[in-house]
């Protein structure tokens, strides 16, 4: 995936997330998922990593950050934004890349 399309779709996330800090619940709940994403990020990819290489596992990341987020909150429904909550981690992870440049 291009990595300037990637950053988009990671910052509207991020943006996303921003706007239900006025639900002081469903924010709290909403970064602790960020939280399990970010800690999947640091497994998958480590602590040293480009743009590229962030964009490259952000392609197959439907597939294991629903996952990670079921397992870590079992409520039901869960996982209803994780599609939100992975592009916000995403987001945030990306400035430690080697190449980030705002």
């Amino acid at each position: 995936m291009e990595v300037e399309l990637a950053r988009q779709q990671w910052g509207d996330g991020y943006r996303r997330l921003e706007e239900t800090r006025g639900d002081r619940r469903r924010y709290e709940r909403l970064l602790a998922q960020v939280e399990v994403l970010t800690a999947q990020l640091r497994q998958r990819i480590g602590q040293t990593f480009t743009l590229d290489e962030l964009a490259a596992a952000y392609a197959d990341s439907d597939a294991w950050a629903r996952g990670a987020v079921e397992e870590a909150d079992p409520e039901p429904g869960a996982a209803h934004e994780v599609g939100t909550v992975g592009d916000a981690a995403f987001h945030l992870y990306a400035r430690g890349a080697t190449d980030y440049a705002p």
